[in-house]
């Protein structure tokens, strides 16, 4: 049986399920992650496939980039999710999820471009831009 992980936006417009494995968390420090939230994304994925989203319809996508969709409740504003044009898999962000969400940290990406009002010192990999 596959581990089952749920979650949703602050007004509870949108919800979802991913069913499967989560990998560890990502800190997204590039411009656009930290627009879009004021700070840095905190993003694991899945197997799209393995992500069913209740309330759909609420979900906005946003193509900040040529790469990708950003996706965020239409009624709230809340980050929900990341997919690359084509990928398999969609990033959720962590924060999204219910409590105790068992989520782990994995490495910072993209620290060449973090804010400088903030260091990184929790002793995960970094790296200047993505890390595959």
């Amino acid at each position: 049986m596959k581990e089952r992980h749920t979650g949703g936006c602050l007004c509870g417009g949108v919800r979802f399920s991913a069913h499967g494995a989560l990998r560890g968390v990502l800190y997204c420090h590039c411009s656009q992650c930290r627009r879009q939230t004021g700070h840095f994304y905190a993003a694991t994925n899945l197997a799209k496939d393995d992500l069913q989203i209740e309330g759909a319809d609420n979900v906005t996508w946003f193509a900040a980039s040529p790469e990708a969709l950003r996706g965020f409740c239409a009624t709230c504003g809340s980050a929900l999710f990341w997919k690359g044009n084509g990928a398999e898999h969609v990033s959720i962000m962590a924060g999204a999820f219910d409590q105790p969400s068992a989520l782990r940290g994995e490495a910072h990406i993209f620290v060449a471009d973090k804010g400088g009002y903030y260091e990184i010192t929790d002793g995960l990999p970094q790296f200047s831009a993505s890390n595959g």
